[in-house]
């Protein structure tokens, strides 16, 4: 009996820290994600337009080729919190 009481109390006491350890918001991800994106050699260069709407990334802009468009999608997706990734980026040459 004494050990349930004691579990029963450490359930009660562990909840609330439990319970705030949410992810990052939309926009800590915004910015971890690029700075992830910045960072990267093959996709460094090039400017991005981030959003995040719970948890799900949208990036839109220009790449030179299809390698840089699935490499920024991968490195989205790496990012601790990032639900899903909805990759609209457009492979344009110049």
């Amino acid at each position: 009996m004494r050990y349930l009481s004691l579990v029963l109390v450490a359930a009660m006491l562990a909840a609330p820290l439990l319970a705030q350890k949410k992810g990052p918001t939309d926009d800590e991800l915004t910015d971890q994600v690029l700075v992830k994106l910045a960072s990267d050699p093959d996709v460094g260069g090039v400017k991005f337009d981030v959003s995040v709407h719970d948890g799900e990334v949208t990036l839109k802009g220009k790449v030179r080729t299809d390698k840089q468009k699935v490499k920024a999608e991968k490195v989205a997706k790496k990012v601790k919190g990032v639900t899903s990734v909805n990759n609209q980026l457009v492979i344009s040459p110049d």
